[in-house]
Formats: structure tokens, C-alpha cells, sequence
């Protein structure tokens, strides 16, 4: 049995001393060796670190008997450390090194995990296939002619892939539950400012949030209680109690509500995937729970909403990067402002370059009342529908995840607009700053897929006990972890 493939799996062979916590680690950096043999390589970490021994780089106080005590973990390449490059997958940042390490890296590092390495994201996590790295794309450790998702999907494939128990993503619209789905595990998204931004390079500031990928939802219930909490160094992070994991066995599905969207349950759902959602409703209901078809008719318009007001703000954000203060500079300019069209020319890659466009024509003078305020409107009508079904007595909404399994690599390489709408049933969770979690409920054709739960704001607690019944009675059964190890065993 793999000692990686999860919290517990990892702890007992510790706690028997079949592996010292040295030797886990260098069998987690021999199993990512292994992924990127053969043709075909997984290609989830970006860089690794080569030993485990001593203090933490980041100078966190280290719990040798901590909850996650000698466990190796990953961390997305957006998110900052010491010790290893933070490249957000782009040429740009390339050999970047952060001189200090996120909230959540810390606090989990005081926990005594390790970071084993950092993983693939699509280019500053603008993407919903890992294909927009500028360093190559991550497979889907399930199928390695298929995507693991995005942006998170080096995160997600590492996980899945039975290299590291728990990992680090990163969510604007949906980039942690959406790989969770297409790679057969659980993602997290808490409620905004649940969790520290600080060290998370920004995208959109107003959307973006850690987020975890694990195994199970026990596993990311208890990264969640680690990483939780206010921080001085995040004005938006809220001082809220902690959600607790040991909470999740007091949730039950008796007497729960749930909603159902018919708007998420129609046109452009692959028929499999609506099947199971269904079934995972009406295996809900067996367990004693209500479930009520609800409506939300905004959700047609959260595509388009989110597509201005995340590039509006990523336009913003990414000005910093002009080859002047820090990160690649192009070289034999004539002048600054040749220097700085070179840099940012040549240093992002098209799909930011895409995004930086779209975000400062809808800033523009001519057209922030027409596209800017609008999408602020919408989005603020979103949250309101959220919010009232809530009001109403609904405990959670459950909804398919994606619209579709994990398609291939190159199938919507050339056609920007088909690949957003794989985040279209994610987006809404983050214009309302809602938790929500992704599970894998079954498998299409083979192919993992994930329903997903939404809560009001601050419920992570009943969100994931409810994610962990639900998490039970679809009763699916994973992949083999060892599947993603050598392109050879894959389909």
C-alpha cells in the first residue's frame, strides 16, 4: 500500500516505523522522478526540493509531534516559499525566488509538513487546462492524453498521482475544484478571507483564495483547521472561528436541505455526469435529506461577469511586472519604453497577454460604465440569489462540478471561449465569496467526475460534513495511486 496515498495511510506507516520521515519524503521525490519517466511524463512538480532533515526554511516554528508531523506536501507555483523558485509557471518570473513563504505554507510547515516541491499551473493560474504553463503542460495522472484541469492541475495530479498526500492550489473561479473533478479528487475552496492571501501572487485580488486538494475530504478538512485563521499580514482575512475537522462526524444528511439548480442541470452537462449528480441526490434523499429542485437564473451570465472583472483586475495587477524592479528583463532595448513592450511582450505568454488586453479595455474610459460597473452589478445580483435561496432554509446547493470529464490535450487550445465554460458551474462560488467543494461522485467513459456543494459564507464545517456523507454513499472507488506512476500504466 502506498504510505502517500493519504493522511492516514502516511501517519500509520510512521507511527509503526515502517518509514522514518526522512525516507517518506525521498519516496514521494522518487515517486514524482518516476511520473516523469516514459514518453508521456506527468510533469506536475515545476521544481522539487532535495531534503527534508533540519528547520523549516521559512524560520516557522517547527511541531515535530504536529498534526501533519513528517508529511511531504505540494505547493502551487503561485504560492511564495523560501528556499524554492515561485515562477507562476511563466517566463516572466523564471528562477524567481520569494525572500519569504505564504501564511498557509507556514502554517502548515509549523505543523511539521514538508514541501516536497512545487507544482505546474496554467501562467499566473489563468487557465482551465495547465496548458498555458510556459514550462509545458501537466497530464492527467488518469489518462495521460487528457488535461488534469486548471489551473491548479499540477497540484490536483500530483494528489491524485499517490505523489503527495495533500497539496496547495490556488482558486479565481473555480481552479481547485474544477482539476479536483477531472482528476478524481477532493478540492477545497474556502470562504474569502477564510484563508491568508499573503504570499499568493495576485491574479484578481477580490476572487482569489488558497485552496486544497487531497485525497479525501477528512484529509482537506484538517489542512483547512491548519491554515485557517486571521493574519496581520492579510487585511482581508477575517478573524473567524476555525473549522474544526473533527466536526465533520457531529454533520448529518437527516433533516438537511439541499438544492438542486435546475439552471445547472441543463444544456452543454454531459448526459453521464448529469445521471450521477442525480443519483447522488437521490441517494441524499435515502439518507434522510430534502432535496429541492431550486432556480438560479443568474448563473447564465456568471461566465461573462467573471471574464470582466477578472481580467479588469489582473490588468491592474500585473503591471508591477515591466522588467524594472524584479523578474526577466528583455534585453537591447533602445528605451524604456521599448524595454518595458519587450518585456512584457515577450516574458507573459498569449493567454495573459489575452487577459491584460481584455482587462484594460474594459477599464478604459470609453467603456467602464458599459462593461466594468455592469459586471460589478451582475455580480453583486449573483451573490444575492445565492444568498436568498439560503435565506429560504436551504443548507447547501449541490451541482455537477464541471460540464464535462477531462478532455484532451490541444482539443480547446484554439478556442479561448469553449475552455472557460469549464468553469462555468465554478465561478459563481467565488463572485460570492462562498466555500464550496468539489468530490468525486463516479467516473464517465472511465473518466473521473465531481459534484460539488455550496454553503453560505462561514460554513465550512457543515459543508464538508455534509461532503464527507456524501463523500461515503457515492461510494467510488479511486484510481489506483500507482496508475499515474509511468506513462505505460495509464490509458
Amino acid at each position: 500500500m502506498n504510505p502517500l496515498a493519504d493522511l492516514a495511510s502516511a501517519r500509520r506507516a510512521l507511527d509503526a516505523g515502517e518509514v522514518g520521515a526522512g525516507e517518506l519524503f525521498a519516496l514521494a521525490g522518487e515517486r514524482a522522478r518516476e511520473a516523469d519517466g516514459g514518453t508521456e511524463p506527468l510533469h506536475a512538480f515545476l521544481s522539487t526540493a532535495g531534503d527534508a532533515e533540519g528547520p523549516a526554511p521559512t524560520g516557522a516554528p517547527v511541531m515535530r509531534d504536529g498534526p501533519l508531523a513528517g508529511i511531504p506536501v505540494a505547493v502551487k507555483d503561485n504560492i511564495c516559499t523560501v528556499g524554492l523558485p515561485t515562477t507562476c509557471a511563466s517566463r516572466i518570473l523564471e528562477g524567481y525566488r520569494s525572500p519569504y513563504a505564504a501564511t498557509a505554507v507556514r502554517r502548515l510547515e509549523g505543523a511539521g509538513a514538508r514541501v516536497l516541491g512545487k507544482t505546474n499551473l496554467d501562467e499566473f493560474a489563468m487557465g482551465s487546462s495547465t496548458e498555458n504553463s510556459a514550462f509545458g503542460p501537466t497530464r492527467n495522472p488518469v489518462g495521460r492524453d487528457r488535461v488534469p484541469g486548471g489551473s491548479s492541475g499540477g497540484s490536483a495530479a500530483a494528489v491524485a498521482a499517490g505523489i503527495v498526500p495533500i497539496a496547495l492550489g490556488s482558486s479565481t473561479g473555480g481552479s481547485v475544484r474544477q482539476p479536483a473533478a477531472f482528476c478524481g479528487v477532493v478540492g477545497i475552496k474556502p470562504t474569502y478571507g477564510r484563508v491568508s492571501r499573503y504570499g499568493l501572487v495576485a491574479f484578481a485580488s477580490s476572487l482569489d483564495q488558497v485552496g486544497i486538494l487531497s485525497r479525501n475530504v477528512r484529509d482537506g478538512a484538517e489542512v483547512l483547521e491548519i491554515i485557517s485563521g486571521p493574519d496581520r499580514f492579510d487585511a482581508t482575512c477575517r478573524d473567524r472561528e476555525v473549522p474544526r475537522a473533527e466536526a465533520l462526524g457531529k454533520v448529518e444528511l437527516s433533516g438537511a436541505v439541499l438544492g438542486l439548480p435546475r439552471e445547472y442541470l441543463g444544456e452543454g452537462l454531459d448526459d453521464g455526469i448529469r445521471e450521477l449528480v442525480r443519483e447522488v441526490a437521490g441517494r441524499a434523499e435515502e439518507a434522510g435529506a430534502t432535496v429541492r429542485e431550486v432556480s438560479l437564473p443568474s448563473t447564465r451570465h456568471a461566465i461573462p461577469c467573471y471574464y470582466v472583472l477578472a481580467p479588469a483586475e489582473a490588468s491592474s495587477n500585473l503591471a508591477r511586472y515591466d522588467g524594472v524592479r524584479y523578474g526577466w528583463r528583455a534585453e537591447g532595448a533602445e528605451d524604456a519604453t521599448s524595454m518595458f513592450s519587450d518585456t512584457r511582450g515577450r516574458g507573459f505568454g498569449e493567454e495573459v497577454r489575452r487577459r491584460i488586453m481584455l482587462g484594460t479595455y474594459v477599464l478604459s474610459a470609453g467603456y467602464y460604465e458599459a462593461y466594468y460597473v455592469r459586471a460589478q452589478r451582475l455580480r453583486a445580483s449573483i451573490a444575492r440569489e445565492l444568498y436568498a435561496l439560503f435565506d429560504s432554509g436551504v443548507d447547501a446547493i449541490l451541482t455537477p462540478t464541471t460540464p464535462t470529464t477531462a478532455f484532451r490535450l490541444g482539443e480547446r487550445t484554439a478556442d479561448p471561449y469553449r475552455m472557460y465554460l469549464a468553469d462555468v458551474y465554478t465561478v459563481s462560488a467565488n463572485l460570492a465569496g462562498l466555500p464550496a467543494v468539489s468530490i468525486p461522485v463516479g467516473s464517465v467513459d472511465g473518466l473521473p467526475a465531481g459534484a460539488q456543494l455550496m454553503c453560505a459564507p462561514w460554513e465550512e464545517e457543515r459543508m464538508l460534513g455534509f461532503a464527507a456523507r456524501l463523500e461515503e454513499i457515492a461510494a467510488w472507488e479511486p484510481p489506483d495511486p500507482a496508475a499515474g506512476l509511468g506513462s505505460e500504466k495509464t490509458a
